[in-house]
């Protein structure tokens, strides 16, 4: 005969809103007292009731509903500090090539080379100043690009991350 596994129980969103309402009406020695008992010590002494709040909140949905998974945690795990994760987000930007004043950019388009001077309050193409490079790419063209790109200071894709 096979064997028939039960799954557990769908948990009961309604009582877990419940129990966070009942969190959130709570005073901050509450929460400590709270805290104390779900997870075995007292907080820390510089949180202040928002977090003691919202890690309780967190707490009871992760028991109820499941953790994150493995992947996830691994994720946030290596993050590290939000400043480092700052950091590292703004190094994978794709770096755009540093222009001054009289800096003279080219590209041909359609067959005629296109000329656009950097001004210090922007950019001179055809007799016109324009505030963004990307407003003179979509002045040559009609169409709207990314104006570093079109003009070729943005770092070009590796072949290894287009695959």
């Amino acid at each position: 005969m096979p064997r028939i596994r039960i799954a557990p129980a769908l948990p009961d969103r309604e009582a877990l809103d419940v129990e966070i309402a009942r969190l959130r009406d709570l005073d901050i020695a509450a929460l400590r007292s709270r805290w104390h008992a779900v997870f075995g010590r007292r907080p820390p002494p510089h949180l202040p009731r928002h977090l003691l709040f919202r890690i309780l909140a967190y707490r009871l949905q992760a028991d109820r509903l499941g953790d994150l998974d493995d992947v996830s945690r691994r994720l946030l795990d290596g993050s590290g500090s939000p400043e480092k994760a700052g950091q590292n987000a703004a190094n994978l930007v794709p770096r755009i090539a540093d222009v001054r004043p009289g800096t003279s950019l080219r590209r041909e388009w359609n067959g005629h080379m296109q000329r656009v001077t950097v001004l210090a309050e922007g950019f001179a193409w055809n007799g016109k100043t324009y505030p963004s490079l990307s407003q003179v790419a979509f002045a040559i063209t009609g169409t709207r690009w990314n104006g570093p790109r079109f003009f070729g200071l943005r770092d070009k894709p590796s072949k290894r991350s287009v695959a």
